[in-house]
């Protein structure tokens, strides 16, 4: 009995100084991507093939998946506003939830599935067929050449993606409630005006989808750079990529809106 509880509080001790370790490798590297983005901006078309890579070909998913959001969120918000005969606020609730909450939020978990899950499986193939030795044997620092790129590129992207997804959001709410249930247009453009703001409301939002964008592709880089060089090493950091990603959108997500809208 005796010897079962030590073997456990052995590995539970194991377990927390990896999970400690690791965390200080991540935060090493993270700094490492950040401190060498000099060639990023001096040779700006390498951040913009990571844009493109990251955000461009993330663009399908972004304003199909917003499109649908609006639609459902203009049909739900009609049923409830309609109790109270308020259903002209429709594009107020539409705006707000969509800028506010779920246009970073839903953009950024779709962000990591896509973009994010490609990020880890390029670096971690780059690893595992020695390209970035390679890079390295040949003098080429490849943090500055390839890691600090796709960082950048990341983060440029996810706030645009965010923008986007809250837009076609805004016309897919339109669509229900004024093109097919018939609320009133001009009430639906004008609250909406009148009540979203574009420093607490659109500007908290952008700054959201900002932090997550950093968090989402530090992730991915730091597991593609981590996984063990095989197949099966890539394949489960590109699982552990959407997960922590996930995870930690949710938990960033907590903690900036106590402070930007309920006054923490």
């Amino acid at each position: 009995m005796i010897a079962a509880l030590l073997h456990g509080l052995r590995l539970i001790g194991a377990r927390v100084v990896s999970g400690i370790w690791k965390l200080g490798v991540a935060s090493r590297f993270s700094w490492l991507v950040i401190s060498r983005s000099g060639p990023s901006f001096r040779r700006f078309q390498l951040t913009l093939d990571q844009i493109y890579f990251a955000g461009t070909l993330s663009l399908i998913i972004i304003v199909v998946s917003g499109l649908f959001v609006g639609l459902v969120l203009g049909l739900q918000g009609y049923e409830t506003l309609k109790r109270y005969g308020s259903a002209e606020a429709l594009g107020t609730l539409v705006a707000l939830a969509l800028v506010r909450e779920l246009g970073p939020v839903v953009a950024a978990l779709l962000f990591a599935s896509r973009a994010g899950s490609a990020i880890t499986a390029r670096v971690g193939i780059m690893k595992s067929t020695e390209q970035l030795s390679a890079m390295e044997m040949m003098a080429v620092d490849p943090f500055a050449r390839v890691l600090s790129p796709v960082f950048w590129g990341g983060a440029f992207s996810m706030p645009l993606l965010a923008a986007i997804f809250s837009a076609m959001g805004v016309f897919g709410g339109y669509l229900i409630g004024v093109v097919l249930i018939g609320v009133d247009s001009g009430a639906f453009w004008s609250q909406m005006q009148a009540n979203v703001d574009l420093r607490e409301d659109i500007g908290n939002g952008l700054i959201k989808s900002a932090v997550f964008g950093v968090a989402i592709t530090l992730i991915a880089l730091f597991e593609g750079y981590d996984a063990p060089p095989t197949a099966e090493g890539v394949s489960y950091a590109v699982t552990r990529t959407v997960v922590t990603s996930a995870l930690s959108v949710l938990a960033l997500d907590f903690v900036l809106t106590s402070f930007m809208f309920s006054g923490v």
